[in-house]
Order: C-alpha cells, then structure tokens, then sequence
C-alpha cells in the first residue's frame, strides 16, 4: 500500500439529534460546493454521523498541507466564516463546534486489507 501523503481538517460538532445532522449535513456539504471544492488540491468532504444522533465529523482531505494552506491564505475566510455562521442559524435544532486548536492532520499509518497475520 503506497504512503498517504494528504493532509485533512477534521470538523467536529455535537448536534441535538438525528435531523440536525441531516440539516448540518446538507447546510455544510453547500458551504464545500461553494466555498472550498474548486481550490486546487482539494480531494473531498465526507460528513460522518454518529449512530447515536449526537455528533457530526467532517474530514476535509487535501492533496497537501501546502494546498491547504494556499487554501487558508488565498480565500475569502470572512465571507466562509460568515455562511457558516448563517447555516449553523438555519438549522431547526442546534450544533455546537467541538474542536480545540487548529483542527488538521497528517496521516501517520494506515491498515489495509491482506492476509491474517499468524505471528503478532
């Protein structure tokens, strides 16, 4: 398996239920098309919902912490900022960030598939 060299932003809201992480979803899946998908580098968002209604992470995956930062530096992070901030008032139910810090990451090691290994 070759090494992973992306680099991602993970976004983590708590949310009061099943609907909420379906309007989150939906309200923040926009924000990318609009906002972030067509800066060179960007690879993907994928929203993942907790089982138990309560959680929302967004993994934001870029080609490089350069294209990210390019991304950071080039962007328009007030007008961002400010449809966040609108989507997060649109929802019929609340979300609260969770994030503490900078909230991007390298991959350090990633398990693929492959034999069962017999001699661990």
């Amino acid at each position: 398996m070759s090494a992973d060299v992306s680099f991602n932003s993970i976004i983590d809201y708590t949310v009061d239920g099943p609907d909420t992480q379906r309007e989150f979803v939906a309200a923040f899946a926009e924000i990318q098309e609009r906002w972030v998908r067509f800066y060179p580098g960007y690879q993907s968002a994928r929203f993942y919902l907790s089982t138990d209604g309560t959680r929302v992470y967004t993994v934001v995956r870029w080609a490089s912490e350069a294209d990210y930062r390019n991304f950071v530096e080039t962007s328009d992070t007030e007008g961002r900022m400010a449809a966040i901030a609108q989507a997060l008032a649109g929802l019929s139910g609340k979300a609260e960030a969770r994030m503490t810090g900078v909230p991007t990451y390298t991959v350090a090691r990633e398990v693929g598939p492959g034999p069962q290994r017999l001699d661990v």
